[in-house]
């Protein structure tokens, strides 16, 4: 007994090793790069910032940027809650969709691996450059009024709306689902990554255990919640922190273009850096305690 434990924390020990070792260029690219900057800019926030010829001027004025950012700027407040609430509907349809897209993408038919390609396509084109590229793109532009033209403006969930508004169902709560699916293209480009995770978890799964649930006369459904669920639900952890995050660095975030904003065309640094710390915080805890209860529901197997 006392073997088979000491074989099992050699095995443990071993793959921590090699997470750790997968992770060190970035550690070590973090102690170096980035943990100057963050200081620098967690002590900015706190000093009034003054710009000179080939000088920079801090004195330090304690917390007068946060009240500034929280009761002086008219749109902070706003687009902090705008794009607070737009994360937690995003990152919820983002993960629900790269799950369900994930399970269809794990059966066996024709033309899988190009499939599989097609879908992975999302995360070459979310680069900076390409989507500089797609955002002033004229064919693009065309194509969109070319469909515009051929549907005469006819959305589906705009009909769908109106039916429901006509039928007397309050439409208030239907509102973020029918955004999310106007917005499609964009739920599907931020899914790339997440499909690959869940696509590779799902494939870790042993066929004997869904051969023993269909002996034993489980419907597909319920070994969705049986087996599937269950076993990858750690991948459902994973995904949630990277999705959280990949939506907060996103290049049509309005917080990070009002930082950017506030920084380079007002020069107001001090300020500029009370508002990124602000939007950090928030999304650091928003992050902490949803991946707090997520936890608890995640089963971990050896």
């Amino acid at each position: 007994m006392s073997k088979q434990k000491n074989k099992l924390a050699g095995l443990q020990k071993r793959k921590a090793i090699s997470g750790y070792l997968f992770i060190s260029p970035f550690i070590f690219g973090f102690l170096v790069f980035l943990v100057k900057p963050m200081f620098e800019s967690l002590y900015m926030s706190f000093c009034n910032v003054d710009l000179a010829a080939g000088t920079v001027t801090k004195t330090l004025n304690g917390i007068q940027n946060f009240i500034f950012a929280f009761r002086v700027d008219p749109e902070y407040n706003r687009l902090l809650f705008e794009e607070l609430s737009r994360m937690m509907v995003y990152s919820l349809a983002i993960i629900v969709f790269s799950f369900f897209v994930a399970l269809i993408l794990n059966q066996k038919f024709h033309g899988r691996a190009l499939v599989r390609a097609i879908f992975f396509l999302p995360v070459i084109l979310s680069s900076g450059v390409i989507i500089g590229l797609e955002s002033n793109n004229q064919l693009m532009a065309q194509l969109a009024q070319t469909i515009e033209q051929t549907t005469e403006g006819v959305s589906v969930t705009a009909a769908l709306e109106e039916v429901l508004r006509t039928a007397g169902v309050g439409v208030r709560a239907y509102e973020k689902v029918f955004e999310v699916i106007d917005n499609i293209y964009d739920v599907a480009l931020a899914s790339g990554i997440q499909i690959i995770i869940f696509l590779s978890g799902l494939q870790t799964i042993s066929s004997s255990m869904y051969e023993a649930a269909d002996i034993e006369g489980c419907t597909k459904w319920e070994s969705l919640w049986k087996i599937t669920f269950p076993m990858i639900s750690s991948l459902f952890l994973v995904n949630w922190i990277y999705t959280v995050v990949d939506f907060c660095m996103r290049s049509d975030n309005a917080v990070i273009e009002k930082i950017q904003k506030v920084m380079i065309e007002q020069q107001q640094y001090g300020n500029a850096s009370a508002m990124s710390w602000i939007y950090f915080i928030l999304v650091l805890a928003f992050v902490g305690i949803t991946s707090f209860f997520i936890s608890k529901r995640v089963y971990y197997y050896d």
